[in-house]
């Protein structure tokens, strides 16, 4: 069994994106030659998420509204973490996103359902963060 890992950097500089990152991990299939496996996609940080939906600007839209409904920025004061940082709605919304997927590695492809794409979720944008791809197989 083989295995790869390399680290995707982003610094998003407003506060919150959705970013396709598919390109970037199949990239990342292709450098590590396995054609059988399992690829295991995490955001290594607690205010940022990976996920898989469909990649059309409607239903970014939607989760954007959605998760400002469920977990507003402001007021600040609102969250007791927010005596630390201004990003207590974050963490919140990165528990509600997910932290990471996995996705089936078939014919040395990404092996997905229509209209799956991966998707890096930021909510406490303006410094580096690190998206992990760790993938294993033969």
């Amino acid at each position: 069994m083989k295995s790869f890992r390399k680290e995707l950097l982003f610094n998003v500089p407003g506060r919150r994106a959705f970013i396709n990152i598919t390109p970037q991990v199949a990239e990342c299939l292709r450098e590590s030659g396995i054609k059988e496996g399992l690829a295991l996609v995490n955001a290594m940080h607690i205010t940022a998420s990976v996920f898989i939906n469909d990649d059309e600007p409607g239903l970014h839209h939607d989760y954007e509204v959605w998760l400002e409904k469920l977990a507003p920025h402001e007021p600040v004061s609102q969250y007791r973490h927010n005596g630390y940082e201004d990003n207590g709605d974050a963490h919140l919304k990165r528990q509600i996103m997910g932290r990471e997927v996995v996705v089936a590695v078939t014919g040395g492809a990404l092996d997905f359902g229509p209209w799956e794409q991966i998707f890096y979720g930021e909510f406490d944008g303006g410094r580096p963060k690190r998206v992990l791809v760790k993938i294993i197989g033969a």
